[in-house]
């Protein structure tokens, strides 16, 4: 079995559903999620949009290959609704996004591992240092822990906290 780690964003429509959602996806065909980070909201990276991002990352033990897990997440992303744009960056439905498999290095034209920008991505390292911190990066040979203080990005990272659909009832201060 082998180990890897997955980054899972939405911008667009109901972003909570996408994310679970999608964790549904990757528990029926890359494999069993062992841990889940809980679910940050920040802006958008590398790109202008009045959309939030939720974002988590999750870790999922597979036997499927890197490529199998690649085929894996495309075909999600898209029953799920995600439209690749020729854009890099633009707002999605959902993005799932391998970050490590195991300390492979793959470095070929459709498939990077460790994902290549995930060190500069403070929605990426603070959610996957909440669940796995002691990681080590196997081409910068830190943990993640550590890459989080050396990070460029200085983007603000929150825990998401969906609004309290509950009406508040005033207090009632009298005395009976």
């Amino acid at each position: 079995m082998n180990i890897v780690f997955l980054g899972i964003g939405a911008n667009l429509g109901d972003r909570d559903s996408s994310l679970k959602n999608a964790i549904s996806g990757i528990g029926e065909h890359i494999g069993s999620v062992l841990k889940s980070s809980s679910i940050y909201e920040t802006d958008a990276w590398g790109f202008e949009t009045s959309n939030k991002f939720l974002n988590m990352v999750v870790e999922v033990e597979t036997q499927l290959s890197p490529s199998g897990v690649l085929g894996a997440i495309l075909m999600i992303e898209a029953h799920l609704g995600r439209i690749r744009s020729e854009k890099q960056y633009s707002s999605r439905a959902i993005d799932i996004d391998i970050l490590l498999y195991d300390d492979l290095i793959i470095d070929k034209k459709s498939l990077k591992v460790p994902h290549p920008l995930m060190h500069e991505r403070q929605f990426v390292l603070v959610p996957l240092c909440e669940i796995a911190p002691e990681l080590i990066h196997p081409i910068l040979k830190k943990p993640i822990s550590s890459l989080i203080e050396l990070c460029p990005d200085k983007t603000k990272v929150e825990i998401y906290r969906p609004h309290d659909r509950t009406t508040a009832r005033p207090q009632d201060n009298s005395l009976e």
